[in-house]
C-alpha cells in the first residue's frame, strides 16, 4: 500500500484545513461533529465514546505534532479517514508533550472488506513519520492540494 492508495478513503467534506480546537476533546468533538453535518456516522455520541475509550489506553499523539485518533464500530458501515489540521497547534497528550498541528482519524466498521484497517492504519503513520511529508501537509489549503499531494507527492 502507497500514500496514494490511502486518497480513496478521504472525502473532501472530511478535510478541515483549520481546526479551531486548543485542546484534545475539543478536535476529538470538532472532527466528530464535522463527521455527523457529513452524514457519514450513525451516532457521534458512540463516536466520540470510542475516541475517548482509545484515548484512556494511551495517547494517539505519537510524537512530532501528529495524532491518529482511530478505532472501529459499528456506527459506520466503510472506512474513512478524516483530515485535520491546525496551525497553531491542539494542547493534545502526546508522548512527547509537544501540540499535535496534523491530525487522521481513522474510523472503520468492526470487519471491512479486505480488512485493510491496520494496513491504512500502518501507513498513516509510516507516511507521517518522514518530517517532508508532516511539512507538506502543513502547506496544504485546499482539498485538491491535499489529493495532489497524496496522490503525486
Amino acid at each position: 500500500m502507497d500514500k496514494q492508495d490511502l486518497i480513496k478513503y478521504f472525502d473532501e467534506e472530511l478535510f478541515l484545513p483549520d481546526l479551531k480546537a486548543k485542546t484534545k476533546d475539543e478536535a476529538l468533538l470538532e472532527m466528530v461533529e464535522r463527521l455527523a453535518e457529513a452524514k457519514s456516522i450513525k451516532n457521534k455520541d458512540i463516536i466520540l465514546g470510542l475516541l475517548h475509550q482509545r484515548e484512556q489506553l494511551g495517547s494517539t499523539g505519537i510524537g512530532k505534532g501528529v495524532a491518529i485518533p482511530h478505532g472501529r464500530t459499528t456506527s459506520v458501515s466503510d472506512i474513512m479517514i478524516m483530515f485535520g489540521k491546525s496551525a497553531d497547534g491542539i494542547e493534545y497528550e502526546a508522548i512527547d508533550d509537544k501540540p499535535v498541528n496534523l491530525i487522521f482519524m481513522i474510523i472503520a466498521p468492526p470487519q471491512d472488506e479486505n480488512n485493510m484497517y491496520l494496513p491504512i492504519l500502518g501507513k498513516t503513520v509510516e507516511m507521517l513519520s518522514k518530517s517532508k511529508h508532516r511539512k507538506k501537509l502543513m502547506e496544504v489549503e485546499s482539498f485538491q492540494e491535499f489529493v495532489d499531494y497524496l496522490t503525486q507527492g
